[in-house]
C-alpha cells in the first residue's frame, strides 16, 4: 500500500478545487490535489463553462446586503442565512483573488450580468468550443500557481473511501494509476462536483427517465464524494434540483446542439406543453426552472416550446449564440405551420388542446399586462416580472422538442459557512469540508433559484482553505 502525507487532500481538480488548494498553499499549507482525470486537460465542468461569475444573474461584486437579500429571495429561503452571507460577501473577495492569480476577465455584453467572464470567452459558436478559452486557461493558469507554491496536482488519482480515526476524517484511500493508494491529511475537502452522471442517483432523486436528459456537463461527476460523505454520517440537502437548460431535443444526437444554443429567450417568452397540449409549469420563473420541470414529467421528451414568429424574431435572437438562427442552422427539428391546427398535425398533439391553451394564455395577457403573476384559467399562473411573456398570434407558429440539458445538481453535502460538512444535527464532521457543486443548500430550493455554480465554487473554495489554515 503506497501512503502520501500532506496538509489537506482535495477531492477533484475543477475550479473549487484548485481554489481551495491554491488559497491554502498560499497560507502556508501543504496541498495535494486528486484528480481521476489522467489527461493534461482533463474534461470536468470547468473545463467547457461559458465563464460568467455572476449571484442570482446579477453582478457578482454587488454591495453584499443586497446580494445576501437576493439570494434569500432568489431561493425562497432555502439558503440558510450563513450560506447567503458567505456567497454574498465572498463575490468581490473571489474576483479579486483569481485576478491577483492571473486571471482575465472582460465584459461579454452591455448586461450587468456579463461583466465578469473569464477570458478568452468560452461562447464563440455553437456546440463545445473550449480548448483555449476562459475555464481551460483558467484550469491551467491555477495547476501551474499550484506547483510554484510546492502543490500537486495527482492525475489518474481515484478516491474510494475516506479515512476516520478517533472520529476525525484524516484522510482518502483510492488508486493511483490502478495501484492501491492512501491519501493522509489533517483535511479533506470534497470537490468532486455533483452527480448529473449517475444515472441510478438521478433517478433516486431528480427524474424518473434520466437517459431522457441530455448530459449538458464534463461527463466526469459520478457524485463519488457525495457517496463517501453520506457513509460518515453527512447530510445530504436540496439533491431533487439541478441547474441546466432547455434544449433542443436534437442535441442528444448533434453535438452542434449543445452546450448552446439553448431555448432559454423562446421558452420564458412563449409557452411550453406537454403532448396533451396543456402547459405544465410556470416559463416565466426562466429555463433553469422549466429544464427542471420537463425533466420530473413522467417523459421527459414530452415537451414542446411554443411560440410565434414575433418570439422567433425578437426574444429569439436574444443571447450570445441565439437560439435564431442557430437552432434551424445547426439542424435542429422546428415544426412550423401558418395555423394551429396544422401545427398540432406536425407535433402530434391534440388540436383542439393546442388551440385553448394558447388561446387562454392570450387572453390571460391581454387583461393582465401590467400584473406581476399572470393568472391563466386552464394552467399555471405565468409570473411575468423578469422575463416578459407575449402573446402567440403572428404566423408562422413553431413547435421544438425539447430536452432538459443536466449542467451539475444542486443538492449534495450540507454545510456551514466554513465549508465544513454537517450531520443531520447540524454537527461538525471533523477533517471533512465540501466545496463546489459537491455541497447542497446554496441554490435550489422551491423557486429552484439558479445561485451560480461558479461563484459557488470560488467563494467556498477560500472558505474552506482559510478555516482550515486558521485551525492550525
Amino acid at each position: 500500500m503506497n501512503s502520501s502525507q500532506a496538509d489537506i487532500v482535495i477531492i477533484g481538480g475543477g475550479l473549487a478545487g484548485l481554489v481551495t488548494a491554491n488559497r491554502a498553499a498560499q497560507l502556508g499549507l501543504k496541498a495535494t490535489v486528486l484528480e481521476q482525470g489522467t489527461a493534461e486537460k482533463y474534461l470536468c465542468n470547468t473545463r467547457y463553462t461559458g465563464g460568467t461569475f455572476h449571484l442570482c444573474l446579477r453582478e457578482i461584486t454587488l454591495q453584499p446586503d443586497f446580494l445576501h437579500q437576493l439570494i434569500l429571495d432568489t431561493t425562497d429561503g432555502f439558503v440558510k442565512d450563513d450560506l447567503a452571507r458567505l456567497l454574498a460577501n465572498g463575490g468581490a473577495k473571489i474576483i479579486a483573488w483569481l485576478q491577483a492569480e492571473g486571471i482575465k476577465f472582460m465584459r461579454a455584453s452591455a448586461s450587468e450580468y456579463h461583466k465578469w467572464v473569464l477570458a478568452p470567452p468560452g461562447r464563440s459558436k455553437p456546440g463545445l468550443d473550449w480548448e483555449g478559452r476562459g475555464g481551460d486557461v483558467l484550469l491551467r493558469t491555477l495547476e501551474a500557481n499550484l506547483v510554484k507554491r510546492g502543490g500537486a496536482l495527482t492525475r489518474g488519482a481515484k478516491a474510494k473511501s475516506l479515512m476516520v480515526e478517533g472520529g476525525k476524517c484524516v484522510g482518502v484511500a483510492g488508486e493511483h494509476n490502478g495501484a492501491a493508494h492512501e491519501w493522509r491529511a489533517r483535511a479533506i475537502v470534497i470537490a468532486d462536483g455533483g452527480f448529473q452522471c449517475n444515472p441510478e442517483m438521478l433517478k433516486q432523486y431528480v427524474t424518473k427517465e434520466p437517459a431522457r436528459l441530455k448530459q449538458r456537463n464534463g461527463g466526469t461527476a459520478f457524485g463519488d464524494g457525495l457517496r463517501m460523505a453520506m457513509a460518515l454520517g453527512a447530510a445530504i440537502t436540496g439533491k431533487n434540483r439541478f441547474y441546466g437548460h432547455v434544449l433542443s431535443r436534437d442535441a442528444l444526437t448533434n453535438d452542434n446542439l449543445w452546450p448552446y444554443p439553448y431555448l432559454d429567450a423562446l421558452v420564458t417568452a412563449g409557452i411550453v406543453i406537454n403532448q396533451q397540449g396543456l402547459r405544465f409549469t410556470d416559463e416565466g420563473r426562466g429555463g433553469v426552472a422549466v429544464a427542471n420541470a420537463v425533466a420530473g414529467l413522467d417523459d421527459p421528451f414530452a415537451g414542446l416550446c411554443v411560440f410565434d414568429h414575433a418570439i422567433w424574431e425578437g426574444p429569439g435572437k436574444n443571447g450570445l449564440i441565439a437560439a435564431n438562427p442557430h437552432l434551424a442552422r445547426e439542424g435542429a427539428t422546428m415544426h412550423q405551420a401558418d395555423d394551429l391546427d396544422a401545427l398540432a398535425a406536425k407535433t402530434g398533439v391534440p388540436a383542439a388542446a393546442l388551440k385553448a391553451t394558447v388561446a387562454a394564455y392570450n387572453a390571460a395577457l391581454s387583461s393582465s399586462d401590467a400584473a406581476e403573476v399572470v393568472s391563466v384559467s386552464n394552467g399555471p399562473e405565468r409570473y411575468a416580472k423578469k422575463y416578459k411573456p407575449l402573446p402567440i398570434i403572428k404566423a408562422p407558429f413553431y413547435a421544438v422538442p425539447m430536452v432538459s440539458g443536466i449542467t451539475y445538481t444542486m443538492g449534495g453535502i450540507a454545510i456551514n459557512d466554513k465549508s465544513q460538512a454537517l450531520r443531520a444535527d447540524n454537527s461538525i464532521i471533523d477533517g471533512l469540508y465540501a466545496v463546489g457543486a459537491s455541497t447542497g443548500g446554496l441554490e435550489g430550493g422551491p423557486k429552484i433559484g439558479y445561485v451560480g455554480g461558479l461563484a459557488k465554487g470560488g467563494i467556498t473554495g477560500l472558505a474552506a482553505a482559510e478555516h482550515i489554515a486558521s485551525a492550525r
